[in-house]
């Protein structure tokens, strides 16, 4: 999988690919336009930080690159890449249960906090790539 040398972008379904891991310096790209929202996004090696209309999306420590983003009312669904172990934070609905699938495969159920926030740990298996799905039970 490819990092996103344009930082962000909108793909052709309408998902959103971000971040690039391989950035020594911190670079960002602000008021992203997507269907009528503005996307912020922070990426470079440590961190891969995006953020809709000013509110917390996702965030990776170490970054990552992220490929066809897509967010309903009941799931959120990426592909993500990075060079090491990452723990993936998301928001979503607050203190609601959703089932974790990593690469089509059960993680188990996770329940968001009082803010809505979701943490996941992926582990890196060279270059290779992950499939990430979160769904509302």
């Amino acid at each position: 999988m490819p990092i996103v040398e344009e930082l962000i972008r909108k793909e052709a379904d309408g998902g959103i690919s971000f971040g690039n891991y391989t950035l020594e310096k911190k670079s960002k790209v602000s008021d992203f336009e997507v269907n009528g929202d503005l996307y912020k996004v922070k990426t470079y090696k440590e961190i891969t930080k995006l953020e809709k209309n000013g509110m917390f999306v996702y965030e990776s420590v170490p970054g990552t690159a992220v490929m066809n983003l897509k967010v309903t009312e009941n799931e959120m669904s990426f592909t993500a890449e990075g060079l090491s172990d990452s723990q993936i934070t998301v928001e979503l609905e607050p203190e609601t249960e959703y089932t974790i699938f990593i690469d089509g495969k059960n993680a188990g159920r996770m329940k968001t906090n009082l803010g809505g926030k979701l943490v996941l740990s992926l582990e890196a298996k060279g270059m290779s790539s992950s499939d990430i799905d979160i769904k509302k039970c």
